[in-house]
Protein backbone atom coordinates (compact mmCIF):
# COMPACT_ATOMS: atom_id res chain seq x y z
CA UNK A 1 0.00 0.00 0.00
CA UNK A 2 1.02 3.50 -1.14
CA UNK A 3 2.10 5.51 2.16
CA UNK A 4 -0.22 8.72 2.07
CA UNK A 5 2.52 11.55 1.50
CA UNK A 6 4.02 9.61 -1.16
CA UNK A 7 2.18 10.01 -5.02
CA UNK A 8 1.70 6.72 -6.44
CA UNK A 9 4.50 5.25 -9.24
CA UNK A 10 7.15 7.04 -6.27
CA UNK A 11 9.24 5.23 -3.81
CA UNK A 12 11.69 6.10 -1.03
CA UNK A 13 11.18 10.18 -0.67
CA UNK A 14 13.74 10.07 2.08
CA UNK A 15 17.18 11.74 1.36
CA UNK A 16 19.74 9.28 -0.29
CA UNK A 17 22.58 7.93 2.36
CA UNK A 18 25.14 5.73 2.02
CA UNK A 19 25.10 3.29 -0.91
CA UNK A 20 21.38 3.01 -1.01
CA UNK A 21 20.00 4.91 -4.06
CA UNK A 22 16.69 6.81 -4.74
CA UNK A 23 14.74 4.74 -6.61
CA UNK A 24 11.72 5.78 -9.14
CA UNK A 25 9.43 3.36 -9.25
CA UNK A 26 7.79 2.95 -12.91
CA UNK A 27 6.06 -0.57 -13.14
CA UNK A 28 6.45 -1.96 -16.69
CA UNK A 29 3.44 -4.85 -17.58
CA UNK A 30 4.10 -8.16 -19.25
CA UNK A 31 2.42 -7.12 -22.24
CA UNK A 32 4.88 -3.92 -22.55
CA UNK A 33 7.86 -6.39 -22.72
CA UNK A 34 8.13 -6.51 -26.84
CA UNK A 35 7.93 -2.89 -27.67
CA UNK A 36 10.72 -1.89 -24.40
CA UNK A 37 12.58 -4.72 -26.88
CA UNK A 38 11.54 -2.76 -30.15
CA UNK A 39 12.31 0.22 -28.51
CA UNK A 40 15.59 -0.81 -27.71
CA UNK A 41 16.54 -2.00 -30.87
CA UNK A 42 15.46 1.13 -32.43
CA UNK A 43 17.70 3.25 -30.23
CA UNK A 44 20.57 0.84 -31.26
CA UNK A 45 20.47 1.26 -34.69
CA UNK A 46 19.33 5.46 -33.99
CA UNK A 47 22.52 5.69 -32.36
CA UNK A 48 24.93 3.16 -35.11
CA UNK A 49 22.98 5.63 -37.95
CA UNK A 50 23.36 8.69 -36.69
CA UNK A 51 26.78 8.60 -35.18
CA UNK A 52 28.33 11.59 -36.40
CA UNK A 53 25.78 13.53 -33.80
CA UNK A 54 25.73 11.39 -30.73
CA UNK A 55 29.60 10.76 -30.70
CA UNK A 56 30.55 14.90 -30.30
CA UNK A 57 27.59 14.86 -27.73
CA UNK A 58 29.14 12.28 -25.66
CA UNK A 59 32.54 13.45 -25.72
CA UNK A 60 31.44 17.35 -25.31
CA UNK A 61 29.19 15.81 -22.05
CA UNK A 62 32.56 13.96 -20.59
CA UNK A 63 34.95 17.13 -20.95
CA UNK A 64 31.98 19.39 -19.70
CA UNK A 65 31.63 17.35 -16.39
CA UNK A 66 35.67 17.46 -16.04
CA UNK A 67 35.70 21.17 -16.02
CA UNK A 68 32.59 21.88 -14.46
CA UNK A 69 34.43 22.04 -10.82
CA UNK A 70 37.00 24.51 -12.55
CA UNK A 71 33.61 27.10 -14.13
CA UNK A 72 32.03 26.41 -10.91
CA UNK A 73 34.68 27.56 -8.74
CA UNK A 74 35.11 30.65 -10.37
CA UNK A 75 31.54 31.33 -10.42
CA UNK A 76 31.87 31.01 -6.41
CA UNK A 77 34.05 34.20 -6.69
CA UNK A 78 31.76 36.30 -8.53
CA UNK A 79 32.66 35.37 -12.55
CA UNK A 80 29.50 35.31 -14.86
CA UNK A 81 28.90 31.92 -15.83
CA UNK A 82 29.88 32.84 -19.64
CA UNK A 83 32.97 34.11 -18.61
CA UNK A 84 34.11 31.04 -16.23
CA UNK A 85 33.43 28.70 -19.60
CA UNK A 86 35.16 30.70 -21.74
CA UNK A 87 38.03 30.65 -19.29
CA UNK A 88 38.21 27.47 -18.20
CA UNK A 89 37.81 26.45 -21.97
CA UNK A 90 40.43 28.69 -23.33
CA UNK A 91 43.05 27.60 -20.66
CA UNK A 92 42.69 24.00 -22.01
CA UNK A 93 42.77 25.05 -25.27
CA UNK A 94 45.68 26.67 -24.37
CA UNK A 95 47.49 24.28 -23.04
CA UNK A 96 46.48 21.49 -25.48
CA UNK A 97 48.06 23.63 -28.21
CA UNK A 98 51.05 24.50 -26.17
CA UNK A 99 51.25 20.26 -25.82
CA UNK A 100 50.86 19.77 -29.83
CA UNK A 101 53.78 22.41 -30.53
CA UNK A 102 56.40 21.22 -28.12
CA UNK A 103 55.41 17.51 -28.80
CA UNK A 104 55.64 17.76 -33.24
CA UNK A 105 59.43 17.79 -33.09
CA UNK A 106 59.28 14.40 -31.15
CA UNK A 107 56.17 13.02 -32.99
CA UNK A 108 58.52 13.60 -36.34
CA UNK A 109 61.70 11.75 -35.08
CA UNK A 110 58.75 9.04 -34.43
CA UNK A 111 57.97 9.24 -37.83
CA UNK A 112 61.60 9.57 -39.12
CA UNK A 113 62.41 6.45 -37.67
CA UNK A 114 60.17 3.95 -39.07
CA UNK A 115 62.41 3.95 -42.15
CA UNK A 116 65.52 2.94 -40.14
CA UNK A 117 63.24 0.15 -37.73
CA UNK A 118 62.01 -1.23 -41.31
CA UNK A 119 65.63 -1.92 -42.20
CA UNK A 120 66.67 -3.23 -39.15
CA UNK A 121 63.56 -5.48 -38.90
CA UNK A 122 64.64 -7.14 -42.72
CA UNK A 123 68.47 -7.71 -41.11
CA UNK A 124 67.60 -9.80 -38.76
CA UNK A 125 65.00 -11.02 -40.64
CA UNK A 126 67.67 -11.90 -43.17
CA UNK A 127 69.95 -13.06 -40.20
CA UNK A 128 67.63 -15.52 -39.45
CA UNK A 129 66.73 -16.99 -42.68
CA UNK A 130 70.60 -17.42 -43.17
CA UNK A 131 70.93 -20.00 -39.69
CA UNK A 132 67.73 -21.65 -40.88
CA UNK A 133 68.91 -21.90 -44.17
CA UNK A 134 70.55 -25.20 -44.02
CA UNK A 135 67.60 -26.77 -41.89
CA UNK A 136 65.67 -25.72 -44.97
CA UNK A 137 67.74 -26.93 -48.05
CA UNK A 138 67.72 -30.60 -46.25
CA UNK A 139 63.98 -30.03 -46.44
CA UNK A 140 64.16 -29.11 -49.81
CA UNK A 141 66.25 -31.90 -51.09
CA UNK A 142 64.22 -34.15 -49.11
CA UNK A 143 60.50 -33.32 -50.60
CA UNK A 144 62.42 -33.26 -54.19
CA UNK A 145 63.75 -36.58 -53.39
CA UNK A 146 60.27 -38.37 -52.40
CA UNK A 147 58.55 -36.39 -55.41
CA UNK A 148 61.63 -38.11 -57.38
CA UNK A 149 60.37 -41.00 -56.21
CA UNK A 150 56.66 -40.51 -56.78
CA UNK A 151 57.13 -39.89 -60.58
CA UNK A 152 59.12 -43.18 -61.25
CA UNK A 153 56.63 -45.40 -59.73
CA UNK A 154 53.82 -43.17 -61.19
CA UNK A 155 52.61 -45.07 -64.63
CA UNK A 156 53.40 -43.56 -67.87
CA UNK A 157 49.26 -43.72 -68.77
CA UNK A 158 48.50 -41.32 -66.63
CA UNK A 159 47.20 -38.55 -68.76
CA UNK A 160 48.50 -35.27 -68.10
CA UNK A 161 46.86 -32.27 -66.56
CA UNK A 162 46.28 -29.71 -68.95
CA UNK A 163 47.44 -26.43 -69.56
CA UNK A 164 45.95 -23.62 -66.76
CA UNK A 165 46.06 -20.05 -68.41
CA UNK A 166 47.62 -17.78 -65.65
CA UNK A 167 45.80 -14.38 -65.08
CA UNK A 168 47.94 -11.47 -63.88
CA UNK A 169 46.20 -9.29 -61.59
CA UNK A 170 47.51 -6.04 -62.29
CA UNK A 171 47.33 -3.39 -59.27
CA UNK A 172 46.49 0.22 -59.59
CA UNK A 173 49.58 2.80 -59.49
CA UNK A 174 49.61 4.15 -56.39
CA UNK A 175 48.57 7.97 -56.16
CA UNK A 176 49.94 10.28 -54.26
CA UNK A 177 48.15 13.28 -54.95
CA UNK A 178 44.96 10.76 -54.07
CA UNK A 179 46.23 9.95 -50.74
CA UNK A 180 46.61 13.12 -49.80
CA UNK A 181 43.67 14.85 -50.62
CA UNK A 182 41.83 11.80 -48.78
CA UNK A 183 43.92 12.48 -45.82
CA UNK A 184 43.25 16.10 -46.22
CA UNK A 185 39.85 15.48 -46.43
CA UNK A 186 40.13 13.23 -43.33
CA UNK A 187 41.87 15.78 -41.41
CA UNK A 188 39.53 18.84 -42.30
CA UNK A 189 36.36 16.40 -41.05
CA UNK A 190 38.50 15.91 -37.56
CA UNK A 191 38.87 19.48 -37.11
CA UNK A 192 35.11 19.93 -37.87
CA UNK A 193 34.06 17.73 -35.30
CA UNK A 194 36.92 19.33 -32.63
CA UNK A 195 35.33 22.43 -33.65
CA UNK A 196 31.94 21.15 -33.02
CA UNK A 197 32.94 19.44 -29.73
CA UNK A 198 34.82 23.03 -28.14
CA UNK A 199 31.34 24.81 -29.07
CA UNK A 200 29.34 22.24 -27.40
CA UNK A 201 31.27 22.35 -24.05
CA UNK A 202 31.28 25.67 -24.21
CA UNK A 203 27.29 25.46 -23.94
CA UNK A 204 27.29 22.89 -21.94
CA UNK A 205 29.03 24.77 -19.26
CA UNK A 206 27.56 27.71 -19.86
CA UNK A 207 23.96 26.19 -19.55
CA UNK A 208 25.26 24.45 -16.04
CA UNK A 209 22.27 22.73 -14.28
CA UNK A 210 19.32 24.55 -17.20
CA UNK A 211 18.33 20.85 -18.24
CA UNK A 212 18.48 19.58 -14.50
CA UNK A 213 15.47 22.93 -13.85
CA UNK A 214 13.61 21.64 -16.81
CA UNK A 215 13.36 18.03 -15.85
CA UNK A 216 12.58 19.29 -12.26
CA UNK A 217 9.85 21.58 -13.56
CA UNK A 218 8.52 18.67 -16.11
CA UNK A 219 8.63 16.06 -13.34
CA UNK A 220 5.66 16.36 -11.78
CA UNK A 221 2.94 18.62 -10.01
CA UNK A 222 3.59 17.97 -6.48
CA UNK A 223 6.04 18.57 -4.75
CA UNK A 224 7.66 15.31 -3.50
CA UNK A 225 7.91 14.26 -7.23
CA UNK A 226 10.07 16.83 -7.84
CA UNK A 227 11.90 16.49 -4.49
CA UNK A 228 12.76 13.06 -5.92
CA UNK A 229 13.72 14.10 -9.13
CA UNK A 230 16.12 16.61 -8.11
CA UNK A 231 17.90 13.38 -5.52
CA UNK A 232 18.25 11.03 -8.50
CA UNK A 233 19.80 13.74 -10.62
CA UNK A 234 21.86 14.83 -7.88
CA UNK A 235 23.13 11.39 -7.48
CA UNK A 236 23.76 10.25 -11.03
CA UNK A 237 25.85 13.74 -11.54
CA UNK A 238 27.96 12.83 -8.50
CA UNK A 239 28.55 9.32 -9.49
CA UNK A 240 29.73 10.52 -12.82
CA UNK A 241 31.90 13.44 -11.72
CA UNK A 242 33.17 10.85 -9.52
CA UNK A 243 33.94 8.82 -12.08
CA UNK A 244 35.52 11.34 -14.96
CA UNK A 245 37.74 13.05 -11.80
CA UNK A 246 39.28 9.82 -10.95
CA UNK A 247 39.79 8.86 -14.63
CA UNK A 248 41.77 12.37 -15.21
CA UNK A 249 43.45 11.19 -12.11
CA UNK A 250 44.75 8.09 -13.32
CA UNK A 251 45.34 9.21 -16.77
CA UNK A 252 47.84 11.77 -15.76
CA UNK A 253 49.57 9.62 -13.01
CA UNK A 254 49.86 7.15 -15.47
CA UNK A 255 51.32 9.60 -17.68
CA UNK A 256 53.43 11.16 -15.54
CA UNK A 257 54.86 7.72 -14.34
CA UNK A 258 55.13 6.39 -17.73
CA UNK A 259 57.38 9.44 -19.30
CA UNK A 260 59.52 9.29 -16.00
CA UNK A 261 59.92 5.23 -16.62
CA UNK A 262 60.88 6.06 -20.13
CA UNK A 263 63.27 9.04 -19.22
CA UNK A 264 65.42 6.60 -16.88
CA UNK A 265 65.21 3.98 -19.51
CA UNK A 266 66.91 6.83 -21.56
CA UNK A 267 64.42 6.49 -24.21
CA UNK A 268 63.62 9.60 -26.83
CA UNK A 269 60.34 10.95 -27.18
CA UNK A 270 59.51 9.92 -23.98
CA UNK A 271 56.79 12.66 -23.01
CA UNK A 272 55.10 11.33 -26.54
CA UNK A 273 55.10 7.69 -25.06
CA UNK A 274 54.27 9.42 -21.73
CA UNK A 275 51.39 11.71 -23.15
CA UNK A 276 50.19 8.47 -25.59
CA UNK A 277 50.35 6.04 -22.04
CA UNK A 278 47.98 8.49 -20.52
CA UNK A 279 45.47 8.77 -23.01
CA UNK A 280 45.03 4.97 -23.72
CA UNK A 281 44.92 4.41 -20.07
CA UNK A 282 40.95 5.48 -20.41
CA UNK A 283 40.48 1.85 -22.80
CA UNK A 284 40.67 -0.74 -20.20
CA UNK A 285 42.33 -3.60 -21.64
CA UNK A 286 43.10 -2.88 -25.37
CA UNK A 287 44.85 0.30 -24.23
CA UNK A 288 47.83 -1.16 -22.33
CA UNK A 289 48.37 -3.59 -25.03
CA UNK A 290 48.43 -0.63 -27.93
CA UNK A 291 50.98 1.19 -26.20
CA UNK A 292 53.29 -1.71 -24.66
CA UNK A 293 53.14 -2.88 -28.80
CA UNK A 294 54.17 0.99 -29.84
CA UNK A 295 56.35 1.15 -27.27
CA UNK A 296 58.44 -2.27 -28.30
CA UNK A 297 58.29 -1.06 -31.77
CA UNK A 298 60.42 2.40 -30.86
CA UNK A 299 62.73 0.63 -28.25
CA UNK A 300 63.85 -1.53 -30.38
CA UNK A 301 64.60 1.00 -33.19
CA UNK A 302 66.40 2.73 -30.47
CA UNK A 303 68.55 -0.19 -28.68
CA UNK A 304 68.55 -2.70 -31.00
CA UNK A 305 68.17 -5.04 -28.40
CA UNK A 306 65.43 -7.40 -27.63
CA UNK A 307 66.37 -8.12 -23.64
CA UNK A 308 66.16 -3.96 -22.85
CA UNK A 309 63.12 -3.70 -25.02
CA UNK A 310 61.24 -6.38 -22.74
CA UNK A 311 62.52 -4.85 -19.88
CA UNK A 312 61.17 -1.14 -21.20
CA UNK A 313 57.51 -3.03 -22.50
CA UNK A 314 57.37 -4.66 -19.07
CA UNK A 315 57.76 -1.04 -17.07
CA UNK A 316 55.46 0.44 -18.83
CA UNK A 317 52.40 -2.81 -18.85
CA UNK A 318 53.24 -2.79 -14.98
CA UNK A 319 52.30 0.71 -14.53
CA UNK A 320 49.08 0.67 -16.36
CA UNK A 321 48.34 -2.84 -14.57
CA UNK A 322 48.59 -1.48 -11.00
CA UNK A 323 46.62 1.35 -11.65
CA UNK A 324 43.85 -0.64 -13.42
CA UNK A 325 43.87 -3.11 -10.31
CA UNK A 326 44.72 -1.49 -7.22
CA UNK A 327 44.69 2.86 -7.48
CA UNK A 328 41.18 2.82 -9.59
CA UNK A 329 39.41 0.69 -7.82
CA UNK A 330 40.49 2.42 -4.42
CA UNK A 331 39.50 5.45 -5.37
CA UNK A 332 36.20 4.97 -7.26
CA UNK A 333 33.22 4.37 -4.71
CA UNK A 334 31.60 1.12 -4.65
CA UNK A 335 28.41 2.64 -6.49
CA UNK A 336 30.38 3.37 -9.21
CA UNK A 337 32.51 0.54 -10.03
CA UNK A 338 31.64 -2.22 -12.80
CA UNK A 339 32.82 -5.96 -13.35
CA UNK A 340 35.47 -6.87 -16.00
CA UNK A 341 33.12 -9.25 -17.76
CA UNK A 342 30.10 -6.13 -18.46
CA UNK A 343 33.28 -3.77 -19.47
CA UNK A 344 34.80 -6.23 -21.94
CA UNK A 345 31.03 -6.26 -23.26
CA UNK A 346 30.76 -3.03 -23.36
CA UNK A 347 33.60 -2.48 -25.25
CA UNK A 348 32.85 -5.35 -27.98
CA UNK A 349 28.94 -3.22 -28.60
CA UNK A 350 29.49 0.35 -28.49
CA UNK A 351 33.08 -0.44 -30.88
CA UNK A 352 30.77 -2.51 -32.84
CA UNK A 353 28.23 1.02 -32.84
CA UNK A 354 30.42 3.84 -32.62
CA UNK A 355 34.01 2.30 -33.89
CA UNK A 356 37.23 3.69 -32.67
CA UNK A 357 35.11 6.27 -30.49
CA UNK A 358 33.32 3.63 -29.29
CA UNK A 359 36.40 2.12 -27.62
CA UNK A 360 37.18 5.45 -26.21
CA UNK A 361 33.79 6.28 -24.61
CA UNK A 362 32.83 2.35 -24.22
CA UNK A 363 33.41 2.77 -19.80
CA UNK A 364 31.95 6.50 -19.92
CA UNK A 365 28.66 5.32 -21.58
CA UNK A 366 28.24 2.34 -19.36
CA UNK A 367 29.16 4.12 -16.05
CA UNK A 368 26.34 6.80 -17.60
CA UNK A 369 24.13 3.63 -18.46
CA UNK A 370 24.38 1.82 -14.40
CA UNK A 371 23.69 5.92 -12.78
CA UNK A 372 20.42 5.86 -14.17
CA UNK A 373 19.48 1.80 -14.12
CA UNK A 374 20.26 2.41 -10.48
CA UNK A 375 17.74 4.60 -9.85
CA UNK A 376 15.02 3.05 -11.97
CA UNK A 377 12.95 0.49 -9.86
CA UNK A 378 12.23 -1.87 -13.61
CA UNK A 379 15.80 -1.46 -14.36
CA UNK A 380 17.88 -2.02 -11.16
CA UNK A 381 18.82 -5.81 -12.46
CA UNK A 382 20.47 -4.10 -15.79
CA UNK A 383 22.37 -1.85 -13.08
CA UNK A 384 23.27 -4.97 -10.78
CA UNK A 385 24.65 -6.81 -13.47
CA UNK A 386 26.49 -3.89 -14.60
CA UNK A 387 28.29 -3.55 -10.76
CA UNK A 388 30.49 -5.65 -8.93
Amino acid sequence: MADSTTPTGTRGTEPSTGSVPVVADAPVGVQNVPLAVLAVVAVVLLLQYASAVFIPIAVAILISYSLMPSVKSLQRHGVPPAFAAGIVLALLLGLLGLGVYKLSYQVGDIVDQVPVAAQRLRAHMRAQHAQRAGVVKKVQRAAEAVERTANEATPDTVPSAPAVQQVEVVQPAFSLSNYLWSGSMTLLGFLGQFVLVVFLVYFFLVTGDLYKRKLVKIAGPTLTQKKLTVQILDDINRQIESFMRVQVLTSVLVAALTAFALWWFGLRQYLVWGLIAGLFNSIPYLGPVIVTGGLALVAFMQFDDFPKTLTVCGVAFLITSLEGFLLTPALMSRASRINSAAIFTGLLFWSWIWGVWGTVLAVPMLMMIKAVCDHIDDLQPIGELLGE
